[in-house]
């Protein structure tokens, strides 16, 4: 039996890889919170790997969680918490560069980088977040 949970509402864009697993691109919960899967540098319209260097990638990644936040009703402004995992933690200061570009340093979210030992399609750099929804 189906039932529908006000306090939960699960997000999707086009504008963003489709889930490559038995998940959703992001919920909302109580209408207040939203968190979003990691996402990986693939292109929404074919799902094809972007970019071969970590500011390529990484650069990519951002622009499709901002396409998942942005249709959970937020926007990178409201995000308070960023997981990152990387393939290679060398590749920080690259992938920190253009972290940057979006998120800056004095409102910056809280956030985590961590070095893992595999990333799915074998790709550089995954991004996750929680954001509030205004």
């Amino acid at each position: 039996m189906s039932r529908v949970n006000p306090v939960r509402k699960i997000i999707h864009t086009d504008q963003a890889p489709a889930p490559v697993g038995p998940y959703n691109q992001a919920i909302v919960a109580s209408g207040s919170m939203l968190f979003v899967a990691g996402q990986i540098p693939l292109d929404a319209a074919t799902g094809e790997l972007i970019g071969t260097s970590i500011s390529e990638q990484t650069e990519k990644v951002l622009q499709n969680l901002l396409a998942v936040v942005e249709a959970g009703g937020s926007d990178f402004s409201q995000v308070v918490k960023t997981s990152v995992f990387l393939k290679d933690m060398n590749d920080f200061a690259a992938m920190n560069a253009v972290y940057a570009q979006y998120f800056g340093d004095e409102n910056a979210p809280a956030r985590a980088c961590v070095e893992v030992a595999r990333l799915p399609k074998d790709v550089l750099v995954e991004i996750e977040c929680i954001a509030m929804v205004p």
